[in-house]
């Protein structure tokens, strides 16, 4: 039995669970659901409960060693030959047969036939096994919390303690993963400061971390001063900021407190569509349109504009990440209380006064937050910025050059089959820790500018 299939199954039974808990809390009191501690759907709730949750852990774990079990079964049936094999060498061997069941087994090697024939045997049989545990498990489940329930049982209790530790645990999961990605990248990046100075990448102004097979090539130590990309980042954003921060304001400024409720019902969902263009559109726009738009202008005023220049990145960047200002921002706008609006009318400021001087201060701590996400979006593009900006690491403030960016480098670094051992592949993750500190800086600074600047009401 499929696994989705499985999960359906076990959502079906639960379902029939909380019937028979309530139908056995109502059928208790006959009918008397006053005298019961708790309302008759949280008893539903925790006969469901009881069946879901036991079949979930059973199925989870299930998934979690079902693969090196069968894996080492797999290995075991091999001729004895293969039990001398390095790890390596047994993963790769494993992958083949893997793969070899995956493809129908039609180009399987003569001497793995057999192993492929026990593994899909093996897949089979642990399906079915899980299937009916699984089952099984849900089953006496609902049958085990059914019997408990009586008059007194405190069913809302455990059911609402049930679901606080569900909220819990989605919430260390989240703060965990954090934790797991922050060290990831950092035992990553100390790696790489092993093999080059933390000086030379913070403050080196050559990048070119192509490392050379032999000694004796051209630019066999590379080079990793990140000065360049750290430039050409902050000159692309900066651009799509200048762009996108006063369009999107303006333009929620007038959807909010001057706009029709007919011409807003239209104009928000057509400027909402920008977000949901794909990337690599705006990167062909960016390359076949604005780029030599811009680079014919140039031209007329005797300019040397390149093919790929961080204007035309940043500017399509910037049409991009206007639907993140402007949302945002109109929200927290139309969020103001209205009585605000009425003490300053009542005071006699005019309406262009009172969004000045109320309802963006009101607001602040939301426009804010719609700009640090807009940032955080341009910063973090990369397809835009490969397809107009290119990938020259050059050092330079001209926004008619070619430049790139931290996120493009990490990407291209990584592209392909890599080992994770050389300076070119370590790279990306001291990148990507520089990026994330960058971050972490420009999240607190704008919290520390929120909360000396924005107004508080009563």
């Amino acid at each position: 039995m499929q696994k989705s299939t499985l999960l359906l199954l076990l959502l079906l039974i639960s379902a029939y669970a909380f019937h028979l808990g309530r139908k056995r809390a109502r059928d208790i009191v006959l009918g008397k659901v006053k005298t019961l501690h708790s309302l008759p759907n949280y008893y539903g709730y925790y006969t469901a409960l009881w069946s879901l949750l036991p079949a979930l852990l059973l199925l989870i774990l299930w998934l979690g060693f079902e693969t090196p079990v069968i894996n080492h079964m797999v290995m075991e049936s091999l001729p004895d030959g293969s039990q001398a094999l390095s790890a390596d060498i047994k993963g790769l061997l494993i992958n083949d047969i893997r793969n070899s069941m995956n493809a129908g087994g039609s180009d399987t090697k003569p001497e793995l036939q057999a192993a492929v024939e026990f593994l899909r045997l093996l897949k089979i049989r642990s399906g079915w096994l899980l299937s009916f545990l699984a089952v099984a498990l849900a089953f006496v489940g609902a049958y085990f919390a059914r019997s408990r329930i009586h008059k007194e049982h405190r069913a809302r209790n455990l059911v609402e303690n049930t679901i606080m530790s569900f909220l819990l645990g989605s919430s260390l999961i989240a703060i965990l993963t954090t934790v797991g990605i922050v060290l990831s990248v950092l035992f990553e990046s100390i790696r790489f400061f092993d093999k080059i100075p933390l000086t030379d990448f913070l403050f080196g102004l050559q990048w070119s971390p192509q490392i050379a097979m032999r000694s004796d090539q051209v630019a066999s130590s590379g080079a990793f001063g990140a000065v360049p990309l750290f430039t050409g980042t902050l000159l692309i954003s900066s651009i799509a900021l200048v762009v996108a921060v006063p369009i999107g304001l303006m333009s929620a400024i007038y959807l909010a407190e001057y706009a029709s409720l007919k011409f807003r019902s239209v104009a928000k969902p057509l400027l909402e569509i920008l977000a949901g263009i794909p990337t690599v559109v705006y990167g062909f726009f960016a390359a076949l349109t604005v780029a030599p738009f811009i680079r014919s202008m140039g031209a007329d005023f005797g300019l040397d504009v390149s093919s790929e220049s961080a204007l035309a990145a940043g500017l399509v960047m910037g049409i991009m990440i206007i639907p993140f200002v402007s949302s945002l921002s109109d929200d927290f706008i139309n969020a103001v209380p209205q009585s605000l609006r009425d003490g300053a009318y009542a005071l006699g400021a005019t309406q262009s006064e009172t969004i000045r001087q109320v309802v963006i201060p009101a607001a602040l701590p939301g426009i804010v937050g719609g700009i640090l996400l807009a940032a955080s979006r341009a910063i973090g593009e990369t397809m835009i910025v490969v397809m107009a900006a290119g990938l020259a690491a050059n050092l330079t403030a001209n926004p008619l050059e070619a430049v790139t960016t931290v996120t493009t480098q990490i990407v291209t670094l990584l592209v392909g089959d890599q080992e994770f051992d050389s300076p070119k592949t370590l790279a990306a993750f001291a990148l990507g820790l520089v990026l994330f500190l960058a971050t972490l800086a420009l999240n607190i600074l704008a919290l520390h500018i929120v909360r000396k600047y924005r107004e508080q009401y009563e």
